[in-house]
């Protein structure tokens, strides 16, 4: 008798649970091979954290949000009790708890355009960087102007989107800044998908150089 399977809409979900695809694009290539120490800055309820817990990565994550934490925390505890409660922490991401260069890879989705101004989110990506290894990858999705310059306006500030969401935007010429200031490497383009001209959302893959 022939296996019954279950469809690719019910198994991914059980072994990727609800991750942001262009984060799934990264583990398709190979970027999370050699990085096992993973955090997730601005976990919410851990949804890019679920393949990661159940392939033994070494997972830290932190949100502002402290019911958030408890659920990751009850999460991590069901697919990776060896990991130490203390690895999820509730706090702000521009005074993050973790020494320098003690993780891998970080994964920042949907989360840096919540910045109050430009001051506020430089210093939370200056903390994202602090804490990357030599080599390690920063994974970034974040809102932006690009594609929709003419119904929001220049970026590097706090702007009412068509969508009715207040988010603090970037455009290409400040992440490509920003790379620089942080002698970091683009892993990818700058690749930014426009929904329907009523947001858009980029991302950002940035290697820290060794050494560095």
């Amino acid at each position: 008798m022939a296996q019954v399977l279950p469809p690719p809409g019910v198994d991914l979900p059980a072994t990727f649970g609800d991750i942001d695809i262009y984060l799934f694009d990264q583990l398709l290539r190979g970027r999370f091979d050699r990085r096992p120490r993973v955090l997730d800055a601005g976990c919410g309820d851990g949804r890019n954290l679920m393949y990661f817990l159940r392939r033994g990565f070494a997972c830290f994550a932190i949100d502002r949000d402290p019911g958030a934490v408890e659920h990751v925390r009850a999460l991590a505890a069901q697919l990776a009790p060896d990991l130490p409660r203390q690895n999820f922490r509730a706090g702000e991401l521009d005074r993050l708890p973790w020494e320098a260069g003690t993780m891998d890879a970080v994964v920042c989705s949907a989360v840096l355009h919540f910045a109050a101004d430009l001051a506020h989110f430089d210093r939370m990506l200056e903390e994202l960087w602090r804490v990357l290894a030599a080599d390690g990858m920063l994974f970034a999705r974040l809102a932006s102007n690009v594609g929709i310059e003419a119904a929001v306006g220049r970026a590097g500030a706090r702007v009412r989107l068509p969508d009715g969401s207040e988010r603090f935007l970037v455009d290409e010429a400040m992440l490509l800044d920003r790379t620089t200031r942080l002698g970091g490497q683009l892993l990818d383009p700058i690749k930014t998908t426009n929904v329907q001209q009523q947001r858009c959302m980029t991302t950002w893959c940035v290697k820290k150089a060794s050494g560095r």
